[in-house]
């Protein structure tokens, strides 16, 4: 439990050297990355990056990353949806707990600023 809290805890100190924002139709989100994070079928480098959710009234969501201006598309990505307590004021991203050694923080879900629900990213088997 110790481990999980201070893994969650580091893991939101990558996000943190930007405030983050959120656009409400579209949930588009700005973060800035100081370390290598692996998405589903990519790992985006250290940098600034802005996340918009698809089909937001359904189970599932397609998750588009594009550059910090919007003008370059990353990928987008299947997700699902997810549900916390309690919503937060700020956007959260949560990160896997176990990685290989020297492998990329895995990012898990993906929570907007006053929003309860968010989306958990689908990994194949094995590739978180």
């Amino acid at each position: 439990m110790a481990r999980g809290l201070v893994v969650t805890l580091s893991c939101l100190l990558l996000v943190a050297a930007l405030p983050l924002a959120a656009d409400d139709w579209d949930r588009q989100t700005t973060v800035t990355f100081d370390q290598p994070v692996k998405v589903p079928g990519r790992v985006l480098l250290p940098g600034t990056y802005v996340f918009k959710l698809s089909n937001v009234s359904s189970d599932r969501h397609l998750v588009t990353i594009y550059n910090e201006d919007g003008t370059h598309l990353y990928t987008t990505i299947q997700a699902i949806n997810s549900y916390r307590v309690d919503a937060m004021s700020n956007a959260v991203f949560k990160f896997t707990e176990e990685r290989a050694k020297g492998t990329p923080q895995a990012l898990r879900m993906w929570f907007t600023p006053g929003e309860a629900s968010g989306v958990e990213f689908v990994y194949s088997k094995g590739s978180s």
